[in-house]
């Protein structure tokens, strides 16, 4: 299948691109790619609705929320169904490094924390982007139709995430500047170093 078009919105927000190494990996260890990226369907919606329930008061931001976390649990219920098409049974896997480190990186004060908390989501969402772009063209025909197809709800997702930090969080625009280029950097080391385990948004796994 021919390459996917990465929306410009992301291709200029990312720092780094995905290695190669990454792509080859994912390409021959699909049913594990595919576990793996419906547990990051999951948990996304659950990050939806973590928004909601820490800041009930912002309304738009509420709204915004909900919507998306339908949305990501469409995509579980769709990625689940090329699982059970596959004959690989659904299972929870163990959190990655890249999530858990960002999230770690998320100050707790607020409206620091809000901020921080918009920024990570956006820079997940854009490399989920990146990485259904780039894994087309490695994939089973269907599979590959499939990864194109959410390209356009990926990087919407990440637009709200983005518009969001920069609306709600009540911070100027050098901190929003300077923060956002902090985290692009942790994230960008995450995805290009070597990684102990395989996922969605490991770096170049070891093993």
């Amino acid at each position: 299948m021919a390459l996917a078009s990465l929306p410009q919105s992301i291709a200029t927000f990312l720092d780094t691109q995905t290695p190669q190494e990454w792509i080859d990996v994912a390409a021959a260890r699909l049913p594990e790619l595919l576990l793996d990226h419906a547990n990051c369907e999951l948990k996304a919606a659950s990050t939806a609705l973590g928004f909601i329930y820490r800041y009930p008061e912002r309304e738009k931001l509420v709204r915004q929320m909900s919507r998306l976390a339908r949305e990501e649990l469409r995509h579980f219920e769709q990625v689940r169904r090329i699982l059970s098409d596959m004959s690989v049974p659904f299972e929870h896997v163990s959190a990655s490094r890249y999530a858990g480190t960002l999230r770690r990186a998320v100050r707790e004060k607020e409206p620091q924390r809000l901020l921080d908390m918009l920024l990570v989501g956006a820079l997940i969402e854009a490399r989920s982007c990146e990485r259904f772009a780039i894994l087309v063209p490695h994939l089973p025909e269907d599979i590959g139709r499939f990864y194109a197809g959410l390209l356009a709800s990926e990087a919407r997702h990440f637009e709200h995430y983005l518009n969001f930090a920069r609306k709600e969080c009540e911070v100027d625009e050098d901190a929003f500047d300077t923060r956002l280029a902090e985290l692009k950097v942790i994230e960008a080391e995450l995805i290009s170093s070597p990684d102990a385990e395989f996922h969605f948004h490991s770096g170049i796994p070891k093993g």
